[in-house]
């Protein structure tokens, strides 16, 4: 597989404070990358570092040997090249779930509303919403918002797409129905890199398990070494705190 996105001694601070460490990750396409790690150790601001939302002080973020650069004129289309869902499903309230969907492709890359419409309720129908097409973000609950942030991604047709804690927000019953989507996106072989807390879908969707905790990658490895036999002291104290059963 082909080495699609390249991060190169990554180095991120907040007010002089250091927040992630001199990281060195490749991903190849159609993998997918399970970012874990405590609340507070760099996990969001790492994956807005790869898509040009947050300013690097040292090192390069590349996509197909292009730098990304927060500060350059053509980063609207790394945003298209990279999509991104975040824990707030940030959808327009005044607007219906087609017309949140259908914006972005049409307004930012210019495609035909038509052909983008219909592509929209292809995608709804798959996450089980286009019944709620015409519906307001109001009129839906959490999960099925989350699934309609998740079809807004993916209409942008962008080679990597990246999920910051989608669940977070979520009431635990909700949760499984927004992780089979992300599932299934895994199965059919998109590149994806995922921050979660949920270790068992961690285990199931990832081809490779990222441990970063103090802002420095502390462990990488596939998931079932990483789950059945942690390398580090810190990762074993990691996995004991959510008490899992091996």
């Amino acid at each position: 597989m082909e080495d699609i996105l390249k991060v190169e001694h990554l180095h991120k601070e907040f007010d002089g404070f250091s927040v992630l460490n001199d990281i060195n990750i490749t991903v190849k396409k159609g993998e997918v990358v399970v970012v874990i790690g405590p609340s507070g150790c760099g996990k969001s601001t790492f994956l807005r570092c790869l898509n040009g939302l947050e300013e690097i002080q040292d090192g390069r973020v590349s996509l197909h040997d292009e730098v990304i650069n927060p500060n350059k004129k053509n980063l609207r289309k790394t945003h298209e090249k990279i999509g991104m869902v975040f824990q707030s499903y940030d959808l327009f309230p005044h607007k219906t779930i087609l017309q949140n969907v259908v914006l972005a492709p049409v307004k930012v890359q210019k495609r035909n509303k038509d052909e983008v419409e219909k592509e929209a309720r292809k995608l709804l129908e798959r996450v089980g919403l286009v019944s709620k097409a015409d519906n307001y973000p109001r009129q839906l609950s959490g999960g099925q918002k989350q699934r309609v942030a998740i079809v807004r991604a993916m209409i942008m047709n962008p080679e990597i797409l990246l999920f910051d804690e989608v669940t977070a927000a979520l009431d635990p019953e909700m949760v499984k129905e927004v992780l089979d989507v992300v599932l299934s996106l895994a199965k059919e072989g998109r590149t994806m890199i995922i921050v979660t807390h949920e270790m068992a879908f961690a285990r199931a969707v990832a081809d490779r398990i990222v441990f970063i905790d103090g802002g420095d990658i502390v462990e990488e490895s596939s998931p079932e070494e990483f789950f059945e036999n942690p390398k580090s002291e810190r990762a074993k104290r990691f996995l004991d705190s959510f008490k899992y059963i091996k």
